[in-house]
């Protein structure tokens, strides 16, 4: 089995910074597609970013120029760069990455989820 392990997450003021990790472990042949997604409380999960193997980028329209997405796929470790944070982006932040395990079928797994809070 897979295991997304996150990192990251945390208190900050309006304007400040933070930058999410997600490493994946276990036998895996290949990472496919990586993205973050977030939920507030009474809120539908939505996605906030994407990124394929090959390195093409996708965001939501709420976090384009103040979020970056990226990876390592030496470490199957995802990131998001969290600039400019606004308290709206308050929310548990999970990963998801859509990988090829060593029996050549693909499958989609979840982070714990990690608690970002932007607050004053």
């Amino acid at each position: 089995q897979v295991q997304l392990v996150e990192s990251g997450g945390g208190l900050v003021q309006p304007g400040g910074s933070l930058r999410l990790s997600c490493a994946a472990s276990g036998s895996i042949f290949s990472v496919n597609a990586m993205g973050w997604y977030r939920q507030a409380p009474g809120k539908q999960r939505e996605l906030v970013a994407a990124i394929t193997s090959g390195g093409s980028t996708d965001y939501a329209d709420s976090v384009k120029g103040r979020f970056t997405i990226s990876r390592d796929n030496a470490k199957n470790t995802v990131y998001l760069q969290m600039n400019s944070l606004k308290p709206e982006d308050t929310a548990v932040y999970y990963c998801n990455a859509d990988t090829t395990l060593m029996d050549g079928y693909e499958y989609d797994y979840w982070g714990q989820g990690t608690q970002v809070t932007v607050s004053s």
